[in-house]
């Protein structure tokens, strides 16, 4: 059983009407939705996302933040930094991206779905409570952690964030709480610059946070294995009662921005890892799209990573890392049964 979460409004957020280069289009949306619907959405129910609710949306950002994103889309757009652009209808879009993810959330919670995809934008891993930065306005991602803490009653939620980018802005908003697990798998020296080895969070939140950079030219099986041998331990000692995936493909080779060299099959199987993970948890598991500026690579990425969660394939054990994966380790197993 499975859900995916979409809206039209998606299409109507597009940043190319002010810098025709931008990466982020809405040929994104539309090269996915096109895979999936000839694949009849691969058995998923699709549903309109809903848009967020205030009280959810102001629990992660601040009632500041979300006011001046209303009233620069209202005033026509306009560019928040260099990358961030918003027009008329960017609001509207951002306020359903978060909706979506936190209605696929209740379906996870509340019905029977165990698999589930938000395949909105814009993206939102970068946002931090006050600041909108890197294409990202809402933090679709922490809002719907929130709400599955706070609405749904959950104690714990573990967010695995696979995008090539670091996901600054989920980092910085549970950086401090020890309810949500939150790790990142990225490549190191590009935006947005942060994400060290050594930054495991903060005050109560220490040790939930688990950033593990790589180095561009990273092929998948660095990542799988970091994925095996750091993140799938430390996740089972956490025992989270939901996964949410930061859903990004830019580290796919083809990628015009990332500098990874990931395969779409390495997706797959880090989806395989993270299924299995579910099973052992008896705990549902839901994507969030993220970043992907290739249209091939981030249709088929979405489409191996859904496959593999409803079940295709196997998880393939992968050797550590001589180098990375035992110093992630090192520094993780401070915190956690590895």
């Amino acid at each position: 059983m499975g859900v995916y979460l979409r809206h039209s409004s998606s299409l109507e957020h597009d940043p190319t009407e002010r810098l025709a280069e931008h990466p982020d289009t809405p040929e994104r949306i539309v090269a996915i939705e096109r895979e999936m619907a000839s694949l009849d959405w691969l058995g998923f129910e699709v549903l309109d996302a809903p848009v967020v609710t205030d009280a959810a949306l102001e629990r992660v950002h601040s009632a500041k933040h979300v006011e001046a994103i209303r009233k620069l889309g209202t005033a026509g757009g306009g560019p928040i930094d260099e990358d961030t652009l918003v027009g008329e209808q960017s609001f509207r879009a951002a306020l359903h991206a978060a909706g979506g993810a936190c209605e696929m959330v209740a379906g996870l919670l509340e019905g029977e779905d165990r698999v589930g995809f938000s395949g909105l934008r814009p993206a939102g891993h970068h946002a931090e409570r006050d600041r909108a930065m890197g294409f990202c306005l809402f933090n679709n991602v922490a809002i719907a952690a929130d709400c599955a803490l706070t609405e749904h009653g959950l104690e714990r939620v573990f967010v695995l964030d696979w995008d090539v980018h670091h996901g600054n802005g989920t980092a910085e908003i549970f950086r401090r709480r020890p309810d949500v697990l939150f790790a990142s798998i990225h490549q190191t020296g590009i935006y947005p610059g942060t994400g060290l080895l050594t930054d495991t969070g903060s005050g109560r939140g220490e040790g939930y946070t688990i950033n593990l950079p790589v180095y561009a030219g990273s092929e998948g099986a660095l990542w799988q294995s970091l994925l095996e041998w750091v993140i799938v331990p430390a996740a089972l000692d956490f025992q989270p009662q939901l996964i949410l995936i930061s859903a990004g493909f830019d580290a796919h080779r083809l990628d015009p921005i990332g500098g990874c060299m990931l395969e779409t099959a390495d997706f797959a199987q880090m989806a395989c890892q993270i299924r299995d993970l579910a099973a052992k948890l008896a705990a549902p598991v839901g994507g969030v799209l993220e970043g992907g500026y290739n249209l091939t690579a981030v249709a088929d990425g979405v489409i191996a990573m859904l496959t593999a969660l409803s079940g295709a394939g196997e998880a393939e054990s992968i050797a550590p890392d001589p180098i990375l994966t035992g110093r992630a380790a090192a520094q993780i197993g401070q915190y956690w049964q590895l």
